[in-house]
């Protein structure tokens, strides 16, 4: 017999009878906000083209490396699951028996985010109403992939039905942003926009780094084999992703290290790095420099500057050789920010038109460094509790270290940083019925009167990461 599948109205509130109450009515005043989503990884082509969705593994599985690196500890391959190999070879797999044998796992997400975030994505957007496993597999496969073929699960009716006011991907610099011209010239009014990830060439330990400026110099007309070529070719692209609607760029580096170097010493690490010769502590140089770099050219051109340090890619690096980036082997590891961020912030810390929102997966970071840090900097902000702590209890500990010290309006409300399109409403509601658990918790300890928390969780859910992303 299946269990059945239902969403129980006070999930994720307090337990105790009166703040439940408190938390139901703050949430019940923003769960219809829009949705901001003003970071993410989804693919703008399905926006540009409209195009049905191909298959719910394809759609839900196979984008979504927090459910196949759960799966991969378990002992099954990537290959099992049809995910593409670095080569751009796929192995043979029927995306319905792959779809099995993740029903046939999906206990092992007891307890965990994917869970939450997939039982909604079933209940609200499919309406199924029995729990996935192996026995109700082939159901869910034949329920979902029939409403992928109407036209009511196009991805332009989705962004539509789940209320997204704003919704930003993330391309490389070499991008030539073609799906994102067709919505900028199109007639559909979700607004879709892009975000500048430099990495790829500003980081000499990334593959291909030395072909990646030539590129970089054909796409801009810039000499990009001298410094000041490559700093011109670099905010060439900045404007031209800002003229296709961009309003942040994003960082990817494994530390939050900065850099203030002399211009002979940056023409000399340069030259290093074209010669293939900036590695380990010469390239944490360079991309600290380059960190400096973007943050006066976010003053001139007034793009929000995002950092998302203290993750080891590719930990695994044979997966990495077979399957690439982006594959659940990434680690997190320790990170400091106040050494780090001082050249960085010694130029430009008080400036007040610059913005620099902070992302750490190092949770002992938190009320150490970064509430203190963006407590006193002007142009410091911090973002949401982020990866593998974007989860109710990653959520409760960002909120109960960071707000003594930091405050709310330090902090930029909640993204969802996802490339599994569906799964966005269901992360916003989490975030929005945490925070309003926790404000609460706040108005039951009267430490906050009831009007303010209704102002708090609205600025939360929706004020707050508009205004911190200029949209």
């Amino acid at each position: 017999m299946p269990r059945p599948l239902a969403l129980h109205p006070d999930r994720l509130f307090p337990a105790d009878p009166g703040v439940r109450t408190i938390a139901r009515q703050l949430y019940g005043s923003v769960q219809s906000l829009p949705i901001i989503s003003p970071h993410g990884h989804t693919d703008p082509a399905w926006f540009a083209g409209n195009a049905a969705f191909d298959n719910p593994t394809a759609l839900l599985l196979q984008p979504d490396h927090y459910l196949y690196r759960m799966l991969y500890s378990q002992g099954i391959s990537l290959d099992q699951l049809g995910i593409p190999r670095a080569d751009g070879s796929t192995a043979k797999v029927d995306p319905q028996d792959a779809w099995r044998l993740f029903a046939r796992h999906y206990y092992l997400f007891r307890g965990t985010p994917s869970r939450l975030w997939l039982d909604h994505v079933f209940a609200e957007v499919f309406g199924l109403d029995v729990q996935l496993d192996e026995d109700t597999a082939d159901t869910y496969y034949e329920h979902i992939d029939a409403a992928l073929a109407t036209e009511e699960f196009r991805p332009r009716a989705l962004f539509e039905r789940f209320n997204i006011e704003v919704l930003t991907t993330t391309e490389s610099p070499l991008d030539q942003l073609t799906q994102h011209r067709a919505l900028h010239e199109g007639d559909w009014n979700g607004r879709v926009l892009t975000a500048f990830r430099p990495d790829p060439v500003v980081d000499p330990e990334y593959e291909g780094f030395v072909d990646n400026l030539e590129v970089l110099g054909d796409l801009t007309g810039e000499d990009t084999g001298t410094w000041g070529g490559y700093l011109s070719a670099l905010r060439r692209r900045r404007q031209y992703f800002k003229e296709l609607g961009a309003t942040s760029t994003d960082h990817g580096h494994p530390t939050a290290a900065t850099a203030d170097l002399s211009r002979n010493d940056c023409e000399t690490l340069f030259d290093k790095a074209l010669r293939g010769k900036c590695k380990g502590s010469k390239a944490e140089l360079f991309r600290g420099q380059l960190l400096t770099e973007m943050a006066a050219m976010s003053l001139d051109d007034g793009l929000v500057m995002q950092l998302h340090p203290g993750s080891l890619r590719n930990h695994n690096q044979s997966l990495f050789e077979r399957f690439g980036r982006d594959r659940g082997a990434d680690m997190p590891r320790r990170t400091d920010f106040v050494n780090a961020l001082k050249p960085l912030l010694d130029r430009f810390g008080n400036e007040r038109d610059l913005s620099l929102i902070l992302f750490s997966l190092d949770e002992s970071s938190y009320a150490r460094e970064l509430a203190p840090l963006a407590g006193h900097y002007p142009c410091l902000k911090l973002g949401p509790a982020w990866w593998f702590h974007d989860s109710p209890e990653g959520m409760r500990r960002y909120r109960q270290q960071l707000t003594e010290t930091a405050g709310f309006y330090n902090t930029v409300g909640f993204n969802d940083d996802t490339r599994a399109f569906l799964s966005i409403p269901a992360r916003h509601d989490v975030a929005r019925r945490m925070d309003c658990g926790f404000l609460a918790e706040m108005v039951a300890d009267h430490r906050l009167e009831e009007d303010e928390a209704m102002e708090l969780a609205a600025d939360l859910a929706y004020h707050l990461a508009k205004r911190a992303y200029r949209l």
